[in-house]
């Protein structure tokens, strides 16, 4: 094999390592071995967004979660384009919507051109039906991320409703 196709073998794997390390760091996937990683790997999407080029609209229906492999992506509130937050490298976002159909409740916006990998919710109930163990790890994984979250937020409205007592 000459160098240029052992150098483009070499790069491929390298990234494909990279999306491994970075899906072993997201708590919906921690718990998986090699083998169910690789699996998971197989119905997730990856697909490379422009600065400014909307992920999704605040009400559109949400398809799924995103992970950001590379790039800055900002999760945005309106009315008044309120940035809610700026998430980068290994982040993700999006989850509840693997769980619910309800409208997204804010914009998502690359600040920087972004690689996602997405992992939709029509791909996940396949996968579950499919390998329902795995599916079931997957899905106690993810509802403990979003109690996480939901904890999370509950202490921060705690504290700002404490604060805002105090200064009254």
């Amino acid at each position: 094999m000459n160098n240029m196709w052992q150098n483009i073998f070499k790069l491929r794997q390298k990234q494909a390592d990279e999306t491994d390390k970075i899906l072993q760091q997201i708590p919906v996937f921690q718990d998986l071995n090699h083998r169910e990683l690789r699996t998971v790997k197989r119905i997730l999407h990856q697909r490379d967004y422009r600065t400014s080029e909307v992920i999704f609209h605040q009400g559109d229906i949400g398809l799924g979660m995103y992970i950001i492999l590379q790039g800055t992506v900002e999760i945005i509130c309106n009315p008044g384009r309120h940035i809610l937050a700026e998430l980068n490298d290994g982040d993700f976002f999006g989850e509840l919507a693997l769980l619910d159909d309800a409208p997204r409740s804010a914009t998502a916006v690359p600040k920087t051109p972004c690689t996602l990998l997405c992992f939709f919710k029509p791909d996940l109930l396949d996968f579950i039906n499919r390998n329902p163990k795995l599916g079931g790890k997957i899905l106690f994984r993810l509802a403990w991320t979003i109690g996480e979250r939901l904890k999370s937020t509950n202490e921060q409205v705690r504290k700002f409703c404490f604060q805002k007592n105090t200064n009254e």
